[in-house]
């Protein structure tokens, strides 16, 4: 369980620093890249389509960007080493916390003033975790059966049809669907590693949970790239973690077997729900550019 526990807060520590590097890779190629020049014309400047690639390509030029890009990746792996430790309910809280690693590293990285509230987001999360760090017990044994593996698959192609939809008639709530949809798809890749049979390769390329991983996780990307440019990134994180963490905690417990050390689920709650609520309140921090910009 030590491991787990670890490996948790491993994760939500990269996760939330590569976020706060890759806003500084983004300053940077912002800062760097080419002006417009005073003699061209509206016929010269760049659609906006070539503009969002040149803005990628030179952050992928920038040396604090890539190295958050590997941070992302290394967080994953020690997200599934937690997975198969500790209940769901324990990792995707712990994976919530990571937006009080980006608040703190933004207010002193990227100079961002953070409001009492937020420092008392940051103090909830932190008092949450610790809550669920004595009050967690095993994961339950339980991996699933057949139609669980093929359930979450059909899920997560599910939502590639909703998050089609909240594009296409969201309008208003557009940032807040999309990040509900992408916090939904997050929460189904954890359930999906966590039923995945043992990884033997040929077993593999006939298991449904193998594939919801896939479609889950890039679901849940392209869902919440496209809430954070197209709406409130308060909103789209705030829907992102609500649907990342409760869902998959609810399968854990009723589905799965999670439980808590013995007679200590009142307070596995209240350290559940602090963590969340802390979470929701630095919300804004889904992207660290976006308070950033508006500090």
């Amino acid at each position: 369980m030590i491991v787990g526990l670890l490996s948790a807060l491993l994760a939500a520590l990269l996760t939330g620093s590569a976020t706060v590097l890759q806003a500084v890779g983004a300053r940077r190629a912002a800062t760097a890249g080419p002006e417009t020049r005073p003699e061209a014309g509206p016929e010269a400047r760049p659609a906006p389509e070539a503009g969002e690639a040149a803005a990628l390509a030179g952050a992928l030029r920038q040396w604090p960007f890539l190295v958050g890009v590997g941070m992302d990746m290394c967080g994953f792996a020690a997200e599934l080493v937690a997975l198969e430790r500790l209940p769901l309910y324990a990792v995707e809280a712990a994976l919530a916390s990571a937006l009080a690693v980006t608040a703190v590293g933004a207010a002193r990285v990227l100079r961002v003033r953070l409001r009492g509230s937020e420092w008392a987001g940051v103090a909830a999360v932190c008092a949450g975790l610790c809550l669920l760090a004595l009050t967690a017990g095993r994961d339950g044994r339980g991996t699933g059966d057949d139609a669980l593996r093929l359930g979450v698959l059909l899920v997560a192609v599910g939502l590639l049809g909703a998050g089609w939809a909240a594009v296409r008639y969201g309008r208003a709530r557009r940032a807040p669907l999309l990040g509900f949809v992408a916090g939904l798809q997050f929460g189904v890749v954890g359930v999906a590693v966590r039923v995945l049979p043992e990884p033997r390769l040929p077993d593999l390329l006939a298991e449904p949970s193998a594939y919801a991983v896939a479609v889950a996780g890039l679901g849940g990307f392209a869902a919440l790239t496209w809430a954070m440019q197209h709406g409130s990134v308060t909103s789209a994180t705030a829907a992102m973690v609500l649907g990342e963490t409760v869902g998959p905690a609810v399968v854990g417990v009723l589905v799965l077997g999670d439980h808590t050390r013995h007679d200590l689920a009142p307070l596995a709650v209240l350290g559940f729900v602090a963590a969340v609520a802390g979470a929701l309140t630095l919300a804004r921090f889904g992207d660290a550019e976006q308070p950033a910009v508006t500090a």
